[in-house]
């Protein structure tokens, strides 16, 4: 007892010491962290920069403005240990919503403070297989034991198993308003505002400094987007199939760019990884094999378009896989459309004719001349018709055909049929070889 009751104790203090650290800050800077959006490794790059700006600074807190329907989960771990070691006190206002990740980011910070209306939970890992979900849940349970909150509590917004009858229905996810954060003791106050909050910490006097995103982690954030991807992916498919049309190159270079700047900011932002780059790069590589080396073959073309496609679902990251089922299908449908419509001002599609049989007339062919009008005339063999040769109708020499009977040299023919270029003749008398 004396041994349970010391450690208590010790943790008491620990945790007063925390709680102290907060409502008694020091003159240093509060270091405001934006947590919108989705949470990805560019984000996760913002707090570690922020962490360590907050230490060398001697902030009096990190404060995170949480506004999130959440993200990757490992970019919210990589989040959540730059906060645990850092020893400046860690804030978070949860303005509208912390979901799923940035449910875990909030859990991270010793104190939050909630807005009126909003709502954090709602944490459950997609996909939701036991092993995901015993995993996630042990780190929201040990996440919210750390900063003093109810480990239970914490479990429930993951494993719609775990029995809280206070504050959800048996069976379904925990998610808690501003209210009931309140009294799971989640959240510490309400306030309308960001200020109003840093004012009840104590913080209200202290310079403020936002942290911001690199231009390269804003380029790949924005990119991520699933409306921007969609649009990168529409361009990329729509080049590819404008380059079927006209192989001539420049259709094919503007989607293959697209479809770089795709894969390469969802890499950056930690959606992708190699893996999902040569797939994409063998997809591609066999859609061109099959565009401009082996035209007809279809089998280099089909393996390229189905990687590719298995790629560009991968790229988005398991837990988004909902997101890019929709992006691509709404990708196609407006790539088929704007295909269609392409179609009637490109030309005929060059790739078919490849390898399509196609006779092209040069300038210089002039076509034979019409005979017709020598049907019914007569004249003279003037070689011997073997059935073909020449005869002399109306003056001119001309190459005849028979209809495959002999016809001696300087005998009387007679026109009997003309077919373009091709006259018949027959005897104009029958003579008697006998």
């Amino acid at each position: 007892m004396r041994v349970a009751f010391w450690l208590g104790l010790l943790l008491w203090g620990v945790a007063s010491l925390g709680v102290s650290a907060i409502s008694a800050p020091s003159s240093g800077p509060v270091v405001i962290v934006p947590i919108e959006g989705t949470v990805d490794d560019g984000m996760a790059h913002l707090v570690q920069r922020s962490v360590q700006q907050a230490e060398s600074e001697n902030a009096a807190a990190i404060v995170l403005d949480v506004n999130s329907p959440g993200g990757l989960v490992s970019s919210a771990f990589e989040i959540r240990d730059a906060l645990f070691s850092t020893r400046i006190p860690v804030v978070a206002y949860v303005g509208e919503r912390a979901y799923s990740a940035a449910a875990l980011i909030t859990l991270s910070a010793r104190k939050i403070v909630m807005a009126p209306g909003a709502s954090i939970g709602a944490a459950e890992p997609i996909p939701n297989t036991a092993k995901n979900i015993s995993a996630l849940r042990a780190e929201f349970a040990s996440t919210a034991e750390r900063n003093g909150y109810d480990p239970r509590i914490a479990g429930a917004m993951v494993d719609k198993t775990i029995d809280v009858p206070a504050f959800k229905s048996n069976g379904a996810i925990l998610t808690l308003n501003t209210t009931d954060a309140l009294r799971a003791h989640i959240a510490s106050a309400i306030e309308p505002t960001l200020d109003a909050a840093l004012a009840s910490l104590g913080l209200k006097n202290n310079a403020r400094e936002t942290a911001e995103f690199t231009f390269g982690e804003r380029v790949a954030r924005f990119a991520t987007d699933p409306a921007v991807s969609g649009l990168l992916l529409t361009i990329g498919l729509l080049g590819i199939l404008i380059e079927m049309q006209t192989l001539h190159g420049i259709a094919g270079l503007i989607g293959v760019l697209a479809l770089v700047l795709f894969f390469g900011t969802h890499i950056y932002a930690g959606f992708s990884n190699i893996f999902v780059v040569v797939l994409a790069l063998l997809g591609l590589f066999g859609i061109l094999w099959e565009l401009h080396v082996v035209p007809g073959h279809g089998v280099p073309g089909i393996l390229g378009g189905v990687a590719l496609l298995l790629a560009v679902l991968l790229a988005f990251g398991l837990p988004n896989i909902v997101v890019a089922m929709e992006t691509v299908v709404a990708a196609l449908a407006l790539t088929i459309v704007l295909f269609l419509i392409a179609l009637r001002i490109l030309p005929e599609n060059a790739w078919v004719k490849r390898f399509a049989l196609a006779h092209v007339q040069g300038r210089d062919y002039v076509s034979s001349r019409d005979f017709t009008d020598l049907l019914g005339h007569t004249g003279t063999a003037a070689s011997y018709l073997r059935p073909a040769g020449i005869a002399a109708i109306d003056g001119r020499r001309i190459d005849v055909l028979t209809e495959g009977e002999f016809i001696p040299q300087g005998a009387a023919i007679r026109v009997t049929r003309v077919e373009g270029a091709r006259i018949f003749v027959a005897p104009a008398v029958n003579p008697d070889f006998s």
